[in-house]
Formats: C-alpha cells, structure tokens, sequence
C-alpha cells in the first residue's frame, strides 16, 4: 500500500517502512511519532485507490522520528568579473527523517 502525502508544499509517495527527509517543524524535543493528515490519494493492496479532493478524508499516514539533521553546505558565490566585487555565503538545510510506519485509510 502506497499514500501520496503533502508536505510542507511537497508531494511525498511512501509506503510502510520508508526513509523519508521533511522539513523541520515546531514539535517538542522529545516527541517519538508524526502524523501526516494531508493525505492526496492511497492506492495498492486489494482496494481501488482513493483519490482526495483535494485531500482523502480521515486518512492518516503515521511516522517515527528518526532524527533531525542537516544537509550538506552549498556554497553560494555573487561574483563581476573586473569589479572587485566578491560575496561568498553558504547554507545548510534542517531536515527531520522520518521512518513510514503505517498507513491508515
């Protein structure tokens, strides 16, 4: 069984015992599950997909919280050439992983 989810503006296809990485998000520190409830569609198994308008109702697709971590830098560079001119930044994104354990329809 699969279940497309939104997430923080993206679209995630999971099924049960996927790795996913979502955005950070304000949760208490010692929190053990998530629970996504903007669920668009849910297909496989022996049942017809259901597809939300826009999301499917009472459906709900519920997670273990691995961790929270951070991407690799990405170095951003604004350059003129014969300017003299020079800016140098990096970023590095927070993410939270997350283990898929069930989906609930």
């Amino acid at each position: 069984m699969y279940a497309i989810i939104e997430d923080s503006g993206t679209q995630i296809k999971v099924s049960e015992g996927d790795v996913i990485r979502v955005d950070i998000r304000d949760m208490a520190e010692d929190a053990a599950t998530i629970t996504f409830d903007r669920i668009l569609a849910i297909g496989g198994g022996d049942k017809e997909a259901k597809i939300g308008t826009p999301v499917v109702k009472g459906a709900k697709v519920v997670g273990d919280i691995l961790g929270w971590e951070r991407t690799k830098k990405v170095a951003v560079v604004k350059f003129k050439r014969r300017k003299g001119y020079l800016r140098r930044k990096s970023h590095r994104q927070s993410f939270i992983k997350v283990k898929v354990t069930s989906i609930k329809a």
